[in-house]
């Protein structure tokens, strides 16, 4: 999609990956400035005639007294390969995986203060294919979407990622916004997801795209990463509802207005909703909730204008059964009940990605269950990342009154459909 202005390649980082060694950035200098009329000093990763090199590798550049003006890379057929610099300027970044068995040509300018200029030349090739098994990576970002502002970009690992390959892998994960509002990843404590999102709420007509580029990454000893995805978005009107168990009430918000308010009926307590900031996840017209096998369950139903808001079945759904009490007793299997109108009216307002707020149920949402990205604070959000977070990446406002006014657990591969 064509931005309207081009933007670096933003990692959540502003360190160089270990995979090429990066110094310094290409537009600051580093070290003694040499003196004027010299040469800037110049090195280029990976090294000259290094062999078996990741088809994920960058191009990484450390220049003294100067800084990077050109850099091509070229195949074994010379034809040219596709690069993007990182934020940092610490690496150029292929937009695509290298081939295996290939040999690769890269050539690097820098110039100097005095107008000097230093061009270091190198060839490396790629590893055969490898036969280590793949972590099987799941973005859940789609591409040509419009999703509400509490969109969170989330990667799903199976198996989970060890502590200590997170950093790799976050070093690989990429996202750039137009116009521009820089956020960080942070992981669940098990490995088993990263979320990405900005201190506040997307910004309406903001345009997101994404990159997953994780093709033949070496995570940890024994595992490769399996795909290189890409996806760019767009994020539409702010929508918010807020579910409150005191009252059985649901209040829709548009831009921080009411707009209306539809009553509900809850999880009884055997099987009570959950408290929490949840996103909606996806939106089904027609579904069936099949429990037989399940703590609790046992039944099978036909329900209509479903929305997922968790991986273990929790939705908003048209509920006509219930509607003698909604607003006044709670009778659902966790999930939340509405009439047949209401909840078809809700499908016309809402989008995959709009906060949905509960409060007063029996139990606390649970890290993981959902795109829970937003149900800690910041501060708490920030401690999940692999990589250093800029100091200045701040919240406008610390803790918003109404969150729908305002521009660690486990991954479910197989999300169930136990609601009711």
């Amino acid at each position: 999609m064509e931005l309207r202005r081009r933007l670096t390649l933003v990692a959540a980082t502003i360190v160089a990956t270990p995979l090429v060694l990066a110094g310094c950035t290409a537009d600051r200098k580093s070290g003694a400035r040499p003196p004027d009329g010299r040469a800037p000093a110049l090195t280029v990763t990976p090294a000259d005639q290094t062999r078996d090199v990741p088809i994920s590798a960058e191009v990484g550049t450390a220049v003294t007294g100067g800084r990077i003006t050109a850099v091509r890379i070229s195949d074994d057929k010379g034809m040219q390969v596709k690069a993007e610099p990182r934020e940092d300027g610490s690496a150029w970044v292929p937009t695509a995986p290298l081939q295996p068995r290939r040999t690769y040509t890269t050539e690097v300018t820098a110039t100097g203060n005095s107008g000097k200029t230093t061009t270091r030349k190198t060839t490396f090739t790629t590893m055969p294919k490898s036969s280590k098994p793949a972590i099987t990576s799941t973005l859940y970002f789609a591409g040509n979407q419009t999703y509400g502002t509490a969109m969170p970009v989330t990667v799903a690992f199976d198996p989970p990622i060890a502590k200590e390959a997170r950093a790799d892998v976050q070093r690989r994960l990429f996202v750039k916004t137009d116009p521009p509002q820089p956020g960080t990843w942070s992981w669940l404590e098990d490995g088993s997801q990263v979320y990405y999102r900005a201190p506040d709420f997307w910004r309406p007509g903001t345009t997101i795209s994404v990159r997953a580029g994780l093709q033949g990454l070496p995570i940890g000893k024994d595992r490769i990463g399996d795909a290189d995805r890409t996806a760019t978005s767009k994020i539409g009107r702010q929508v918010a509802l807020e579910v409150d168990n005191a009252t059985k009430q649901m209040s829709v918000l548009r831009e921080g207005k009411l707009i209306r308010k539809i009553p509900v009926s809850l999880g009884k307590p055997s099987t009570p909703t959950s408290s929490g900031k949840m996103v909606i996840m996806e939106k089904r017209q027609y579904t069936t909730f099949d429990t037989r096998g399940e703590p609790n369950g046992g039944y099978v139903v036909d329900v209509e204008d479903a929305q997922r808001l968790t991986w273990g079945g929790e939705f908003i759904h048209g509920a006509p059964w219930s509607e003698g009490d909604q607003g006044t007793t709670n009778v659902s299997h966790g999930c939340t009940n509405v009439s047949a109108a209401a909840a078809d009216w809700l499908m016309g307002i809402t989008q995959v990605g709009d906060l949905v707020t509960f409060k007063g149920t029996e139990v606390q949402l649970q890290p993981g269950n959902g795109w829970t990205a937003w149900n800690v604070s910041w501060d708490e959000f920030v401690k999940g990342s692999a990589l250093p977070v800029p100091a200045g990446l701040r919240p406008t406002q610390a803790s918003p009154a109404n969150p729908g006014a305002v521009a660690g657990g486990s991954p479910a591969p197989a999300p169930s459909l136990s609601g009711g």
